[in-house]
């Protein structure tokens, strides 16, 4: 008999295929940025953001609700496990529909978004 984590992955196979992903965090910042639909209030943004806080390798974590974002900056020496996050986002009840590494800390993808407002 197969968990609801093994049932929910595979009845949603493109999830799966990137969800597996470990990240590393390098010698540089390095974070695991998130397109997550479903997002619309300051309510669901706070609620991510304590579910990933509490990861172990978490350092910090963005959410831009405009630009349906969450960024995940791991620890110094810590790996960021995609697959932890993204199963996270969804069991607080949001898509997750692109995982991807980014060369930034949190602190300069919010910068960034801040300098380029939508």
């Amino acid at each position: 008999m197969m968990n609801s984590f093994a049932t929910k992955y595979i009845a949603a196979p493109a999830v799966f295929m990137w969800a597996a992903t470990t990240f590393h965090a390098a010698n540089a910042a390095e974070s695991v940025q998130a397109t997550v639909n479903g997002m619309v209030c300051a309510f669901c943004a706070q609620g991510i953001e304590k579910r990933l806080e509490k990861l172990p390798a978490t350092k910090a974590v963005f959410v831009d609700l405009k630009r349906k974002v969450v960024a995940v900056e791991a620890k110094e020496g810590q790996k960021l496990d995609g697959k932890a996050i993204s199963f996270e986002i969804t069991e607080a009840g949001y898509d997750v529909v692109k995982l991807e590494t980014v060369p930034k800390s949190v602190a300069q993808i919010k910068g960034d978004m801040k300098a380029s407002k939508p």
